[in-house]
């Protein structure tokens, strides 16, 4: 006779199903959401503050940490810029651009644990789409479930199957399953599912924030761009180098030498000393200045003292009592007077075309400024200024340090899929990466996401309250009994039942606590355990219904904008599509009489 069930579990799983209508019918904050929960937990001595705070410590959520860290130094390099072009190139359509991210990062997550891919390409497509004025939301999710479905094709592909082969080698006499064994099963499992994510993505994927539009009330600046001449752009046609088709900005001439050509054609080629001016926002103007092939043509931005990288983006209203008012920026000797130089003027919201030294200065007038990190303290609180500042994210990339980002990831990548642990990898990136000046110490420690580490710090010791209330093992042994004496019937709830865990505690939990029910119950059937093993490891690898069930979700859960219930129309489909084919396809390579 089952023992009964302790209250301790009662108020466990009433507490994961409060958590799960919170989140879904509410639009209060994941980390207010699941902090709440463990407090309540730990205040009814349901879980110790050890066991609520043991995801804090463990090595996937400090894995992710120093990845931010990882990422920032891409994203100050201009790498990351670099990337989303070739990954995700020209928008023709939303699918297309899916299928250009997905299927690369379905083929890397075999061979790279799936959660430092996540990491290191959310801020890649959240560039690419707002650069290109494209939801994020479209994105995100595929992201997750590509990289979870690559994971699934190898047995370094995820953490779950290591741990279950590892499991294997331990407790049973089956021996060792080949490196892509699983593979099998997992690689049909990874195709169908992306063209389920595909195909779906524009009845059930949600657009949770959406594109970007062109404000016709903002501020617009003109802010000519020079052509430097050692810049691979030179001899090339304006739509050679990409400058025809900017979002949120538009080319509106070019200066050469003593002539002015308007209305520019895009066959047109670009020659060294040519001043291009362009009209746009402030965020356009922002993505201008970042562009690796052209700096901002005011000449004494090249006599400041400061390097380009360590200079910040400005945004100032000259007062009424500034001395700048009625006097051109040249005569005003705005350099000398405040180390920082003006790059592009707005006037009651439009913009001032004509040499940037040549415009007589009036009060109200916003100037767009690069300047030392210095001039915002100092300025902050002048008489010359009503408002200064700092435009966040707009500081020049060091795109001379791309190549070296760029070869720290790749080491990064070779050194974890061989012979080093993943957290020991990307620490000594992420430190490489401070050292070598691809990003900064301030940087660095102002690019973790804070929020995102509690959502994932809090699921693991949610998912412990059912443990360690013994709630789990009795929801799995009473399923399981279910199944009655047939084979492919114990091998469905098998996986249903892990895939249940998986959901709603951590995924390795979940394979280690079905681990040795499903064992037990392919012996009582005197079938091989084989193809429960794939089950489970399947099962605890795909988690697509519930933002906590795996980490990759929780990570794209706050950058797309998600809710709770996204996930479960989106993904609950997926989830059942896997089961489908993973207890259809098991038997047939792993027989149950072999």
């Amino acid at each position: 006779m089952a023992a009964p069930v302790s209250l301790e579990a009662w108020i466990a799983c009433a507490t994961v199903l409060a958590v799960l209508v919170l989140l879904a019918s509410t639009r209060m904050a994941p980390d207010f959401v699941l902090a709440g929960a463990l407090t309540l937990l730990v205040a009814g001595r349901i879980l110790s503050p050890s066991e609520a705070l043991s995801g804090l410590s463990n090595p996937g959520l400090a894995t992710v940490a120093v990845l931010f860290v990882v990422a920032t130094g891409l994203v100050d390099t201009g790498a990351i810029s670099a990337v989303s072009n070739t990954l995700l190139g020209k928008v023709r359509s939303i699918t297309g651009a899916q299928a250009r991210m997905m299927f690369p990062v379905i083929a890397v997550s075999a061979f790279l644990n799936n959660t430092p891919v996540v990491a290191i390409l959310v801020p890649v497509v959240q560039d690419w789409c707002r650069r290109q004025r494209m939801s994020v939301s479209k994105f995100m999710m595929p992201l997750s479930y590509a990289a979870i479905l690559g994971g699934t094709c190898s047995l370094i592909g995820t953490s779950t199957n290591l741990v279950v082969h590892g499991l294997v080698l331990e407790r049973t006499n089956l021996g060792p399953m080949g490196l892509f064994s699983i593979a099998q099963v997992g690689l049909p499992a990874a195709l169908i599912g992306a063209v389920y994510v595909l195909t779906m993505n524009r009845r059930l994927l949600p657009e949770r924030r959406p594109p970007l539009t062109e404000n016709p009330n903002a501020r617009e600046y003109a802010i000519e761009m020079l052509v430097q001449e050692q810049s691979p752009i030179v001899g090339r046609t304006i739509e050679e180098a990409g400058l025809r088709h900017l979002p949120g900005a538009f080319l509106a001439e070019i200066e050469r030498g003593s002539s002015v050509l308007p209305a520019v054609a895009p066959t047109e080629r670009l020659q060294v000393g040519d001043r291009l001016v362009f009209v746009g926002a402030v965020d356009s103007v922002v993505d201008l200045v970042k562009l690796k092939d052209l700096v901002p043509a005011p000449d004494e931005l090249f006599e400041l003292d400061t390097p380009r990288p360590e200079r910040k983006l400005v945004e100032a209203v000259v007062s009424r009592v500034s001395p700048l008012a009625g006097q051109t920026i040249r005569d005003g000797r705005f350099r000398s007077r405040y180390g920082a130089v003006v790059i592009a003027v707005a006037r009651d919201g439009e913009r001032l075309l004509g040499k940037v030294g040549d415009i007589r200065l009036r009060a109200g007038d916003t100037l767009l400024i690069e300047a030392r990190p210095s001039f915002l303290e100092q300025q902050r609180h002048s008489r010359d200024f009503l408002l200064v500042s700092e435009i966040q994210g707009a500081s020049p990339p060091r795109h001379e340090r791309a190549f070296v980002s760029v070869l720290i990831l790749v080491g990064m990548v070779i050194a974890a899929a061989t012979f080093a642990d993943m957290l020991l990898a990307a620490l000594v990136a992420a430190g490489l990466m401070v050292a070598t000046r691809c990003t900064t110490v301030a940087r660095a420690r102002a690019s973790i996401d804070w929020s995102v580490l509690a959502v994932i710090g809090a699921s693991f010791g949610l998912g412990a309250s059912l443990e360690v209330t013994g709630a789990a093992s009795h929801l799995a042994q009473s399923w399981l009994s279910l199944a009655g004496e047939g084979p492919w019937l114990a091998l469905a709830a098998v996986y249903l039942v892990t895939m249940l865990f998986t959901e709603f505690i951590t995924n390795n939990a979940a394979a280690v606590l079905v681990f040795p029910i499903a064992q037990a119950t392919a012996g009582a059937l005197g079938v091989s355990f084989w193809p429960f093993v794939v089950a489970i490891m399947m099962a605890g690898s795909a988690s697509f219904a519930t933002p906590i069930g795996y980490q990759t979700n929780l990570m794209v859960y706050g950058p797309g904008g998600y809710r709770f219930t996204d996930y479960v129309r989106f993904g609950l489909p997926l989830n059942l599509l896997l089961a489908v084919v993973t207890i259809c396809l098991a038997p047939l390579f792993w027989p149950f009489y072999p």
